[in-house]
């Protein structure tokens, strides 16, 4: 079973909330779980993949501005801010950095739930000394 992980983190890039979803899964999909369980922020970057009105519209009631550029199959172009987009690097950083964990970089867990624990173990050490 292929598994994908999201995170939540805060604006230092460590790591708040975990979740997975099916590898096959969109990632607009799995970001429609979010709103509700987002912690207060005054901006929301995201990856292009959760580009969806829904999501845009949840995280604005919410009272955050979405940073998350336009899929290219938009009819009408999306306006986001670009300086702020780039600082989502802090969040590939912190996936990248999990990865050197042997046993979250080679997916050596078959269940779905022990998968999850290794990269919440591994987040607790690395990020929360």
């Amino acid at each position: 079973m292929n598994t994908k992980p999201h995170a939540v983190t805060d604006a230092d890039g460590r790591p708040i909330r975990f979740f997975m979803t099916a590898g096959q899964v969109s990632d607009c999909t799995g970001a429609a779980a979010l709103p509700g369980s987002l912690p207060s922020a005054e901006w929301l970057p995201a990856d292009r993949g959760c580009d969806a009105d829904r999501f845009r519209d949840a995280s604005k009631d919410k009272g955050m501005k979405p940073c998350i550029p336009g899929r290219t199959s938009r009819t009408k172009p999306v306006r986001y801010d670009k300086r702020r987009y780039k600082r989502r690097n802090r969040i590939e950083s912190m996936f990248e950095r999990l990865k050197d964990r042997r046993r979250v970089a080679t997916r050596c867990d078959r269940c779905p739930k022990v998968f999850l624990s290794a990269i919440a173990l591994a987040a607790t050490v690395m990020f929360w000394p």
